[in-house]
């Protein structure tokens, strides 16, 4: 049987991380939610609805992914696939089984929902968002032949493959670092189209001028990073 675990980073998600968790397929062995300096109840409301709550008090997606890794690493029975999924109730994480199946199947290694205009509420994805995902994947096309339409958060990979990877991003280009390392590494992947509503409270990175712009610093600079190696 195929063990799964999710990763979830949350920042001030208390109004969303247990509608979030409780949507989680059942397939899943351990739900590990990451809080990354939280102020309000997100974890004791992710508790309640039953996951594991790890504390990484240094800011930052990619701190907060790599502690969720951190854990699995000192346990004695590993997964087989690691799912990341933001906490903030954008994303449709029932959506889950159809993210891991490439994987289960043993077609792909790693798998990215994909944000695609039909399944997207209206007003779901900033402009700058939809620039940033759009101006990235298209500079990943030019230099890798990638197939990439999206940076989407809600992705799968294979447990073995994501520690070959090794991950470095402390912030917000982690999701970004990780398919451009598929990509060098000529892995196989495959983007899931998923759908994505209007997040519950104010992003942290879209939701910011300062945010918005340390985002994109980063994405770009991951790509012409592993463009000129």
């Amino acid at each position: 049987m195929t063990k799964i675990n999710v990763i979830i980073p949350a920042y001030n998600e208390a109004n969303s991380i247990g509608k979030v968790i409780k949507d989680i397929p059942s397939i899943v062995s351990e739900i590990i939610v990451v809080n990354n300096n939280s102020t309000d109840n997100t974890v004791g409301n992710a508790e309640k609805a039953g996951a594991t709550v790890l504390t990484e008090n240094r800011k930052g997606y990619g701190y907060a992914c790599l502690k969720g890794m951190d854990y699995i690493a000192k346990k004695s029975n590993k997964p087989d696939i690691i799912v990341f999924l933001d906490g903030d109730y954008s994303d449709y994480p029932e959506e889950l089984t159809k993210i891991v199946a490439p994987i289960m199947q043993n077609k792909v290694d790693f798998v990215v929902g994909a944000r695609t205009k039909k399944g997207r509420e209206k007003g779901s994805m900033t402009p700058q968002q939809v620039f940033g995902n759009w101006l990235a994947t298209v500079l990943m096309k030019i230099f890798f032949n990638a197939k990439f339409t999206d940076l989407g958060p809600f992705r799968a990979i294979k447990y073995k493959t994501l520690l070959n990877l090794d991950m470095q991003d402390k912030t917000y280009g982690w999701t970004v670092e990780m398919q451009l390392k598929i990509l060098k590494k000529k892995l196989k992947y495959l983007e899931v189209p998923v759908r994505y509503k209007k997040r519950i409270g104010v992003s942290k990175v879209s939701g910011t001028v300062k945010g918005t712009i340390f985002a994109g610093v980063k994405i770009l600079g991951w790509i012409f990073k592993y463009s000129f190696k």
